[in-house]
């Protein structure tokens, strides 16, 4: 799809979605207020609305004619931290929740969510620039040699406002509108990828396919919720959303963009390293692309050296599921200021959901299903 194909209407409506999803508290093993916001968004849509054992949401939108079974997944949870240390000034040491670059960290303000449920703010702190010795000076400071001070005099005065080991924390920052239709905040990793498809979900006729929507909770400690997800819905295929990097920024060579912004959304031929990453269905994606073409929808397709997503598990569920990764590029993941068109994201909603459709019974004997050959 070009530029204009969506209107500023369509455009502020998702974003406004984004943002409720953005700027939501959910560390990973502590989703309970992103979870509520997807619980609302989902209760009129849904012909089945659960929250599992383990605190993923699955819904679902049954044909009720046998369609295969066709899992959405996108994860609901961030990378944050944990208080690991209390000091008797009522400085916070911080232990990482998911993958970080030590280098975005000082400077930054924070929110820490107590005991009582109620948020602490507080900014990291590291040791002043001027009394820096000059070898020093060029080095990433360690997060073991960062803190957080949220103005408490005192360990007693910390714990008396909540705060304890343990305490999960995450980035004190506002989704907002940039320049055009590209959009910056936190979290967008994966909040973008649960949007889409709490969009497509909203769209889809119950009677069109069987659809289960996953929003599952810590991907980024393991793809732990997708994993407990898919054994219970037991698919036969699945399409995961998530976000990939998208490098196209001065200083990159050509070759290492993997992506770039505002050429569609991305279908992920393979990722991560070894065992520990996805080589997306060929049947998938080839469904994938040839929806794409006939929608005139604009994509990309990368292979992405390091990081996987939750189709890596789902794709391990009962006898296999053929799995692909549709994903929205973004700049700057895993950092306060990540980076995307909505554009792409909308365009995403709108494959993942056409290319769902054509999933028939016919199409998945053919292309997909376990063949019995006679011995």
């Amino acid at each position: 799809m070009t530029a204009g194909v969506f209107g500023d209407d369509e455009l502020a409506g998702f974003f406004s979605l984004l943002k409720r999803l953005s700027d939501a508290f959910g560390v990973s093993g502590y989703e309970d207020e992103i979870r509520g916001i997807v619980l609302d968004e989902l209760r009129q849509h849904a012909d089945e609305l659960r929250v599992d054992r383990f605190g993923n949401v699955i819904a679902a939108k049954r044909s009720g004619r046998g369609y295969p079974r066709v899992l959405w997944d996108a994860h609901i949870d961030e990378i944050g931290f944990f208080v690991r240390y209390i000091d008797e000034r009522g400085f916070l040491y911080l232990s990482p929740v998911g993958g970080w670059s030590e280098r975005v960290l000082p400077g930054q303000r924070v929110r820490i969510l107590s005991s009582t449920g109620r948020i602490v703010r507080g900014v990291v702190g590291s040791k002043p620039p001027h009394l820096l010795k000059p070898e020093e000076r060029d080095k990433v400071t360690p997060l073991d040699r960062l803190f957080v001070d949220i103005g408490a005099s005192s360990r007693e005065e910390a714990e008396k406002l909540g705060v304890r080991v343990g305490s999960p924390v995450d980035l004190d920052r506002e989704a907002v509108m940039l320049a055009g239709t590209r959009a910056t905040g936190k979290a967008f990793d994966d909040r973008v990828g649960v949007a889409v498809l709490l969009d497509a979900f909203r769209r889809i006729e119950p009677r069109e396919q069987d659809v289960y929507l996953v929003l599952a909770v810590q991907e980024e400690v393991g793809l732990k919720g997708a994993r407990v997800a898919a054994q219970q819905v037991q698919p036969d295929a699945a399409i995961a959303l998530d976000v990939t990097t998208a490098n196209d920024v001065p200083d990159v060579a050509r070759q290492d963009w993997v992506a770039e912004l505002g050429k569609g959304p991305v279908l992920k031929v393979a990722d991560g390293r070894g065992a520990g990453g996805l080589i997306g269905s060929p049947r998938l994606l080839s469904l994938l692309e040839e929806t794409a073409r006939s929608l005139g929808i604009a994509y990309q397709r990368s292979i992405l050296p390091g990081g996987t997503t939750d189709a890596a598990i789902i794709a391990l569920t009962g006898r296999g599921v053929p799995s692909a990764v549709v994903a929205v590029p973004t700049r700057y993941i895993h950092s306060p200021v990540e980076l995307l068109d909505l554009r792409d994201a909308l365009a995403a909603s709108r494959l993942v959901e056409a290319a769902t459709l054509r999933i028939t019974p016919d199409w998945y004997r053919e292309n997909l299903e376990e063949k019995k050959l006679k011995p």
